[in-house]
């Protein structure tokens, strides 16, 4: 299946800062060899005695043995982490036993090769549903290979290891400051389609060598993805495999803490939130046949969970998302689902913008209403669609981008 290239793909990967004390590989295990793709398709990440760990899965009822091993792992481990690896091409849900034998072969090897505890390894797994894998080390026996290419992680190659139909390679990262001390954050994302995440998004792992309490690292990865990994959508579909995991070396040297209320956080917690809106945006921005990023905000809602659904409502609409790609401002698309929402609105005060053109009030078009002028907004490749549902004061903003006939052409050809 030949991808074309999303327009907005960055003409080159971001350069992210160094996390002290994570060392990574990646190499071939074949998962697309029978595609005639010649690819790296696992990386291995190496941390540090110590390194605390958190993580936000998938809420699907049919989770991978993948997810439901990392949630195990870190209840036994007390939030500590020290390997983490990740295989594309399959994502070993709906595997039944021989999905559990792979996990454990697998974790078998990364305590003998890597010398750590088992409850501090983690995996992940992406791909093609409900294939077993046709022996339980398949990916297990690549752990003296990564074991001996650990160094430097080289982001872009461990980014391009677990990509699926991604069209470019997806990282972010920051600098900040902890009681003086210089913290580095760097983070990886794949996903593409079959998203909208609900506590996490497809496969997402983000460094910092920062000292953070587990709990504290928990704490504060939750509050970075609600606004950000939880806002996106692509296609209205949750994966089985969602997994986001934060990991703390505390190899900075910065001091450890241990209260998320610590003043020292206020601009360590900013960064943070800043990186995961960056991945994010890449998400959209890479969706399946893509070619429109869109933000929808709703505003003065009765709680910022009805403005989500709201807007979630209008995000995922396939009339909307089609109207979007062809240009054409059909603004009572948009009407029709904030009101299949069920949620909370004043119809008769309700307003709607493209931008900064009003488009309707009064539960009617705008007097100054402009279709010229809302059509120039949606022939961009960058669309804002503002609605105003007059029931409270609570706002809340989703990302999403529009529904071409390549979303079809790329599902469809998804196993050949």
């Amino acid at each position: 299946m030949q991808l074309t290239p999303s327009p907005f793909a960055p003409a080159e990967f971001p350069a992210l800062p160094t996390v002290k004390g994570v060392r990574a590989a990646t190499a071939s295990r074949g998962f697309y060899a029978k595609r005639g793709v010649e690819r790296d398709d696992v990386f291995l990440f190496l941390m540090p005695e110590g390194t605390s760990a958190a993580g936000v899965f998938t809420r699907s009822h049919t989770a991978s043995a993948d997810v439901e091993w990392c949630r195990e792992a870190l209840i036994k481990g007390a939030g500590k982490g020290r390997a983490v690896i990740a295989n594309a091409g399959n994502s070993n849900a709906f595997t039944g036993v021989a999905g559990v034998k792979k996990n454990e072969a697998t974790l078998a090897a990364m305590v003998e090769t890597l010398g750590v505890p088992k409850e501090e390894c983690f995996l992940s797994a992406t791909g093609v549903i409900g294939e077993p894998l046709p022996d339980p080390a398949y990916v297990g026996k690549m752990l003296p290979e990564l074991g001996s290419k650990l160094g430097a992680p080289d982001w872009e190659a461990c980014t391009r290891a677990f990509m699926t139909t991604d069209t470019f390679p997806k990282g972010a990262g920051a600098t900040s400051e902890i009681d003086g001390t210089e913290v580095a954050i760097s983070g990886i994302l794949k996903g593409s389609g079959m998203i909208m995440p609900n506590m996490a998004t497809m496969l997402c792992y983000v460094f910092t060598d920062a000292a953070i309490a587990p709990d504290v690292l928990d704490e504060l990865l939750r509050e970075a993805v609600e606004p950000t990994l939880n806002s996106v959508t692509v296609d209205g579909d949750t994966s089985t495999s969602d997994t986001c995991m934060l990991f703390a070396t505390g190899a900075s040297g910065a001091p450890m803490i241990e209260s998320g209320s610590d003043p020292r956080l206020d601009a360590f917690r900013e960064a943070l939130g800043g990186v995961f809106r960056d991945l994010a945006h890449q998400l959209v921005k890479d969706g399946e046949g893509a070619s429109k990023f869109v933000e929808i905000r709703v505003e003065n809602a009765v709680t910022a969970r009805s403005a989500k659904a709201i807007g979630l409502s209008i995000a995922n609409s396939p009339l909307v998302k089609t109207a979007i790609a062809a240009g054409d401002a059909n603004w009572g698309r948009i009407v029709m689902a904030v009101g299949k929402s069920l949620e909370p609105i004043v119809r008769d005060n309700m307003r709607i913008w493209f931008g900064d053109l009003l488009i309707a009030e009064g539960g009617l078009r705008a007097p100054t209403y402009d279709e010229a002028a809302a059509s120039a907004h949606f022939a961009k490749d960058s669309i804002e669609i503002r609605v105003d549902v007059a029931a409270g004061d609570e706002a809340w903003t989703v990302w999403t981008c529009d529904l071409t006939h390549a979303y079809v052409d790329i599902n469809g050809a998804y196993r050949t």
